[in-house]
C-alpha cells in the first residue's frame, strides 16, 4: 500500500507535486483501507515528459523485442494473479471467486489476445502499386480507466499501446487505485524501459483534463460515462488528437418463445446481475415475446429471488455491494423513479437486502409493466436492476431494441439460427450475444452511437494505437 501515495513516473515511484489525498474505502464494510495521492497538472506534465522521452527509443524497438517483453509481462502477471484478485475484491467489492475468474483473469486473457495479434501484425507492407505502407506507433497515449472493471480496462489500453511501441500515461479510477498500483509494479518487474508506462492518480476534471489538453499527448483512450467522454473529447479538440471512447449502454436482450425459456431467462437474469449490474454492456432491458410473457415473469422472479448477495471476501457465486455510496444512492434514486413512473416491482426494490445493514448492498430488482420511453428503460442505472418489456412481433422487438441512444451490446435468446442471423443483422450494437455466448479474448469490443468509437481487444485494439505512413519511390 505504500506506493498508493506515490506516482510511477519514468521508471520509479516518486512523490507527487500535489498534496491532495483521497480515502480508499471498502464498499462491503464502508471502512477506510488506505489513501491515494491525487495529482495535478504538474504531475501530468512530468509523466508526459517521461513518456515523450521514452518514445524516442521505444518506438524504434523491433516487434521481436516487444513480444519478448509481453511474454515476460504475462509471466509476472500470472505470478501476481492473486494479488490482483484480492485488490479488486477489496476496493470495488467484487466477490473473490468472480474477482479471480473474471477480473484478474482479464489481465492474462487480454494480454494473450494482444500477443497473438501482434505476432500476425504486418508493420510493413508492399502495396500492389509498389508503394510501401508502414504502421508506426502513434506516440504518447493518455489512458483513463473506470472502477467497474479495473484490470480489464487497464490491460485493454496499456497493453496495445506498449505492444506497438507507443508510450503511455495511465489515470485509473481514483476509487480503485490498488489494482492499478499493483499493475504498475508488474510492468516494472517485467523490465519495461523507464518512461514507457507512467501512472498518475487523480480525478477527471484535474488529471484527466490535463492529459486530454496536453499538446504532447497524441491520443486519448477513455472508458467511462458518456458525460465524461464528451468532456474528454472537448478537451482534446484543440490539439486535434485521436480520441477513442468506450461509454455507456442500455443493452437489449430479446427473448423469443422458441428458446428454452427456463434456461435462457434464468441465465439472462444472472447476466444482468453479474458484477452487481455494474457493467456497461449488461443486458438490462429484457424484451419478451408476448406469447411467453407470463411464463417469463415467473421464471425471472424466481431467478432474481435466488440471486444471493453477500460478503465479497467469501467464496461463492453471490454478488457483492455496489462500489460506493454515490452509486448506492444513484441506484436507489432510479428505483424510486421506476416506482413513480408506474412500473411494477416484480422483485427487489428499495433498501438493502435483509441482514446486510452495513455496506453498499442493494436488492436484485426487476420492474415489469415497463414501456421503453420510461427513464428506467432509457437511462443506464448501473446496478442490479432489470426492466421487462413485451413485444408482439420480431420487427417490434428490433425497433424497441434499437430505440436507445446507446449501442454497445445486445443479446438474443432463440431456438432458430435463421432468426438469430436475421435479427442480429438489424440490431444497432457493437456485439450480439446469442443464447448466452460470451465474447472471447482477442475479439474487438466497442459500440455504436453514444456508446463510443474505436474498438478494444485483439488486432483492432492494436490498430487504434498505430499511425499509417506511406513511402513512395523506395522500391
Amino acid at each position: 500500500m505504500k506506493n498508493l501515495t506515490k506516482f510511477y513516473i519514468d521508471g520509479a515511484w516518486v512523490e507527487p507535486h500535489s498534496t491532495d489525498r483521497l480515502k480508499v474505502l471498502n464498499p462491503a464494510t464502508e471502512g477506510q483501507v488506505g489513501s491515494v495521492a491525487m495529482g495535478d497538472a504538474i504531475d501530468v506534465n512530468r509523466a508526459v515528459a517521461a513518456a515523450s522521452k521514452a518514445f524516442e527509443s521505444f518506438s524504434q524497438t523491433s516487434k521481436a523485442e516487444r513480444l519478448a517483453l509481453l511474454h515476460r509481462l504475462k509471466e509476472v502477471t500470472e505470478a501476481r494473479f492473486e494479488d490482483l484478485a484480492q485488490a479488486m475484491s477489496l476496493e470495488m467489492g467484487a466477490p473473490i471467486s468472480m474477482a479471480r475468474e473474471a477480473h484478474a483473469d482479464a489481465a492474462v486473457g487480454h494480454l494473450q489476445g494482444f500477443i497473438d495479434a501482434l505476432e500476425t501484425l504486418e508493420e510493413r507492407l508492399i502495396l500492389d502499386n509498389e508503394d510501401v505502407l508502414l504502421r508506426e506507433p502513434i506516440g504518447v497515449c493518455g489512458l483513463i480507466t473506470p472502477w467497474n472493471w479495473p484490470m480489464n480496462q487497464i490491460v485493454l489500453k496499456v497493453v496495445p499501446a506498449i505492444a506497438v511501441g507507443a508510450t503511455c500515461v495511465l489515470k485509473p479510477s481514483e476509487h480503485t487505485p490498488i489494482s492499478a498500483m499493483i499493475y504498475a509494479e508488474i510492468i516494472h518487474e517485467a523490465g519495461y524501459p523507464a518512461g514507457v508506462f507512467n501512472l498518475v492518480h487523480g480525478d477527471g476534471p484535474t488529471v484527466g483534463a490535463a492529459m486530454s489538453r496536453h499538446p504532447d499527448v497524441q491520443m486519448m483512450s477513455f472508458t467511462g460515462s458518456t458525460r465524461a467522454g464528451i468532456a474528454v473529447t472537448h478537451d482534446a479538440a484543440d490539439t486535434i488528437k485521436r480520441v477513442t471512447l468506450e461509454l455507456g449502454g442500455k443493452s437489449p436482450n430479446l427473448v423469443f418463445a422458441d428458446c428454452d425459456l427456463v434456461q435462457r431467462v434464468t441465465a439472462s437474469v444472472e447476466e444482468c446481475m453479474y458484477n452487481t449490474g455494474q457493467s456497461c454492456d449488461a443486458p438490462t432491458r429484457l424484451l419478451v415475446e408476448r406469447s411467453c410473457y407470463d411464463e417469463v415473469l415467473q421464471i425471472a422472479k424466481g431467478a432474481a429471488e435466488a440471486t444471493l448477495v453477500g460478503n465479497p471476501s467469501e467464496e461463492g457465486e453471490h454478488i457483492g455491494p455496489l462500489f460506493d455510496k454515490i452509486q448506492f444512492d444513484r441506484v436507489q434514486a432510479m428505483i424510486e423513479v421506476g416506482i413513480s413512473e408506474g412500473a411494477t416491482l416484480l422483485a427487489g426494490g428499495l433498501g438493502r437486502p435483509k441482514g446486510l445493514d452495513v455496506g453498499w448492498y442493494v436488492k436484485p430488482t426487476i420492474f415489469v409493466n415497463v414501456s421503453n420511453n420510461m427513464r428506467i428503460a432509457q437511462e443506464e442505472i448501473f446496478g442490479p436492476v432489470l426492466v421487462i418489456i413485451p413485444f408482439e412481433t420480431e420487427d417490434e422487438a428490433i425497433a424497441i431494441a434499437n430505440n436507445t441512444p446507446y449501442g454497445l451490446a445486445s443479446y438474443m435468446q432463440t431456438g432458430s439460427t435463421d432468426r438469430a442471423a436475421r435479427v442480429a443483422s438489424k440490431l444497432r450494437a457493437g456485439s450480439v450475444h446469442i443464447n448466452g455466448a460470451g465474447i472471447n479474448y482477442g475479439t474487438p469490443f466497442g459500440g455504436y452511437k453514444q456508446s463510443g468509437n474505436g474498438r478494444e481487444g485483439g488486432m483492432m485494439g492494436l490498430e487504434d494505437y498505430l499511425e499509417t505512413k506511406t513511402l513512395h519511390g523506395l522500391t
